[in-house]
């Protein structure tokens, strides 16, 4: 099976740009991944960012739904242990009523924002991630329409009732998130983005632990970011700006967004933060179209993986166009030539 490519927007802000023009990046990315080839489209949730506009995967899904033909669409992920496994079912099983056989539901544990946005999400309540499993089971149950005799809700129904069940997909960075998709039996996301360090164990250890659910096979998944231009000169400068703001995120030092490149290749970085940047590049990819997708291709035979999904973060809304056009086009170069 030829390896499969995808797309994760956080629909970031550029410094001097605005939140609806972040939003309105992302509806045209999902419509050039479309054009361009790409499996999935998926979006994700961050509270209280003032760098990433994205923080409803679901309503923003529903809109790129109406502006996209045939690519998929989903999550990347709903942070599940802030709401009711319930409620989530209702909203994708409507995503499915509206996009048949085009939606995925990709979860994740992580609180995704500071502490003061979990309390604000949980009512003043201390977020119970411990629950995370069950939820998982819970959200299942209800999407399936599959809910026991012997349960409290028999008879209920998650509703629009659909023919099909938009398929569960755990995301993660540790191992945790890996054991868990492999009991449930289902597919995995591994965020080297987040985490640079044991995806591969990782990977190994959902592929040896897969507990089939239905008749289900282990499918992997690995996020990574990504920077491509035309040269790797002009890729090194690209990635500059998220060079600089992951440095900065690390430290909590305050951006009001993603920095321009001439801003990043002026600024004096400390010992230190050259440190950082030089660890960070262990969660990315950057250079011409041919460095990338062989390093894309490396990457994803470490970890025997089924799709590599991609996250880019430019200043320049253009450059991420250009990015992942020409990773799709020399993509496709190698699978059909």
């Amino acid at each position: 099976m030829a390896l499969k490519f995808s797309i994760l927007d956080q629909s970031p802000i550029a410094e001097g740009s605005t939140p609806q023009e972040a939003l309105k990046n992302t509806a045209e990315l999902a419509r050039h991944a479309e054009e361009c080839g790409y499996t999935r489209f998926w979006v994700s949730e961050h509270h209280d960012a003032a760098t990433l506009a994205g923080s409803s995967p679901e309503v923003l899904i529903a809109h790129l739904g109406a502006v996209t033909k045939t690519i998929r669409l989903g999550s990347g992920g709903v942070m599940l242990p802030h709401y009711s496994a319930f409620k989530v079912a209702e909203n994708f099983k409507l995503l499915e009523a509206l996009y048949p056989e085009r939606i995925d539901a990709g979860m994740g544990r992580a609180p995704g924002g500071m502490p003061r946005a979990s309390y604000a999400l949980n009512e003043g309540k201390a977020r119970d991630a411990s629950r995370f499993p069950e939820q998982i089971d819970e959200l299942r149950m209800y999407l399936d329409d599959a809910i026991p005799e012997d349960h409290p809700y028999y008879g209920m129904k998650a509703t629009p009732v659909t023919d099909n069940a938009p398929p569960i997909w755990i995301l993660g960075s540790g191992q945790d998130s890996a054991l868990l998709a492999a009991e449930k039996g289902l597919p995995y996301m591994f965020a080297q983005f987040i985490n640079g360090e044991g995806g591969q164990s990782f990977a190994r250890s959902y592929r040896e632990r897969f507990a089939p659910f239905n008749g289900s096979k282990p499918y992997q998944g690995v996020a990574i970011f990504a920077v491509c231009q035309e040269t790797e000169e002009q890729a090194e400068r690209v990635a500059s700006s998220m060079d600089m703001a992951l440095a900065f995120g690390a430290q909590s030092k305050p951006l009001s967004g993603t920095p321009a490149p001439e801003k990043a290749l002026a600024y004096n970085y400390s010992k230190f933060e050259k440190l950082l940047v030089e660890e960070n590049r262990k969660r990315m990819i950057v250079g011409d179209p041919v460095q990338v997708v062989d390093a894309l291709e490396e990457l994803a035979a470490g970890y025997a993986a089924d799709e590599v999904m991609l996250v880019t973060i430019t200043y320049d809304f253009k450059d991420k166009l250009t990015s992942y056009k020409l990773i799709a086009e020399e993509m496709r170069k190698r699978q059909t030539g």
